[in-house]
């Protein structure tokens, strides 16, 4: 394919894990151009709910996305370090569900860090959320700001991954070169 070759309209599922609030928002478009909404939401779990249940809800629910918007990818947010390792904890399993729900599909999943999220999104890797939240609605034409934040939080990873793809790709090793070709 030469580099002015037109590229295929891709969609994302952005995925900010959480076990309280899981955010989930789909976008989908070309690498440079403005992004299309396609869906955006927020998955709720009761804190005081046994960690099981919580988990197999969340579970439910990205494949209920997954079989509803068919993404090409899930963008997930990296799990950073915080000062609260309950948080951690329940951050990085609500991630891992979302990551095995596309590996079960066979679907490509990109970890994003908050800092990348950001950049990509308003040019500063230390924009605050209410600046993520104004550029989202801004990218997405949108009427509203997505409440609450982890809804547009979700739909900065997708919007994030969508532009960030091509770089990403561009600087993988060829498959050959990844298989061990050429012992």
């Amino acid at each position: 394919m030469s580099p002015y070759a037109p590229h295929p309209v891709s969609r994302v599922l952005g995925v900010d894990p959480g076990l309280t609030r899981c955010g989930l928002g789909v976008v989908e478009g070309l690498p440079g151009r403005p992004p299309l909404l396609v869906a955006v939401g927020v998955t709720r779990t009761p804190a005081d709910d046994d960690i099981a249940a919580r988990l197999l809800a969340v579970e439910q629910q990205i494949e209920r996305w997954l079989d509803e918007y068919r993404p090409d990818t899930v963008a997930v947010e990296r799990v950073f370090s915080q000062h609260n390792v309950r948080t951690v904890m329940g951050t990085a399993q609500a991630g891992a569900v979302a990551i095995v729900c596309a590996a079960r599909r066979g679907l490509p999943v990109a970890l994003h860090t908050p800092s990348e999220v950001k950049a990509a999104v308003t040019g500063s890797g230390r924009a605050d959320k209410d600046q993520v939240t104004a550029m989202v609605t801004r990218l997405l034409r949108l009427p509203d700001a997505p409440r609450p934040a982890d809804a547009a939080d979700a739909l900065a990873l997708a919007i994030c991954h969508l532009w960030r793809a091509p770089a990403l790709a561009a600087r993988r090793p060829p498959a050959a070169a990844t298989r061990g070709g050429g012992r």
